[in-house]
């Protein structure tokens, strides 16, 4: 068992009760599926920048990312049908709470005048998002190594009803959010997603 999922039966379940009045723990909300998602619309055309995307995300990952192709052929985009536009990783049990575990306390606070994560990027449905500009943030990447720097989705996907909810339970989780909603206004590595990952979400239709 891992180490942050221990913390969650031995902790943050309890707080969770004492939190919200609920009255078992199946009511108990919890994260049960994190999302990795990246684009690889501008190194398309290269097979070695791509293969060191896949690398790099496995390494963060700790499994084989799945390639995403595209639908079609769009001449425009140079963009061939069948071509890998993007890459994805959806983690659950020990995996999840291991890559959960080193994004909260290791990689967000080697991020350059890191101010918090915003608090507008929940969806109303139990899910969090966070934007990463730099994959070299997890200390499995080697900077001088890396062919190629590349930027991150991440959905943290929680069962709770309502982002009140689904904040408490990321903070009891140590998610560092802003104390205060402006700080997120001011320039961030982390607000915002990488462009090349809503190309590729385009281009894939």
């Amino acid at each position: 068992m891992t180490k942050l999922k221990e913390k969650y039966k031995a902790e943050i379940i309890k707080k969770m009760k004492e939190s919200f009045g609920y009255s078992s723990i199946s009511q108990v909300p919890k994260i049960f599926k994190v999302t990795v998602n990246t684009g690889v619309g501008r190194i398309k055309e290269s097979d070695d920048e791509v293969a060191q995307v896949v690398a790099d995300l496995a390494l963060i990952t700790g499994q084989k990312p799945r390639s995403n192709k595209s639908r079609k052929s769009i001449s425009g985009f140079k963009l061939r049908e069948g071509q890998v536009v993007g890459l994805s990783c959806t983690l659950r049990g020990n995996k999840m709470f291991d890559f959960t575990d080193r994004l909260v306390n290791v990689a967000l606070p080697r991020i350059r005048d890191f101010r918090g994560l915003p608090l507008k990027s929940f969806d109303g449905k139990g899910g969090y998002s966070i934007g990463i500009k730099e994959q070299t943030i997890f200390p499995e990447i080697k900077y001088e190594k890396s062919r190629s720097v590349f930027g991150l989705q991440v959905n943290i996907s929680t069962s709770s009803k309502t982002d009140n909810e689904a904040k408490k339970l990321l903070e009891y989780f140590g998610f560092p959010f802003a104390k205060d909603k402006k700080q997120t206004d001011k320039p961030s590595e982390i607000v915002t997603p990488e462009p090349q990952q809503a190309e590729a979400k385009e281009q894939n239709g």
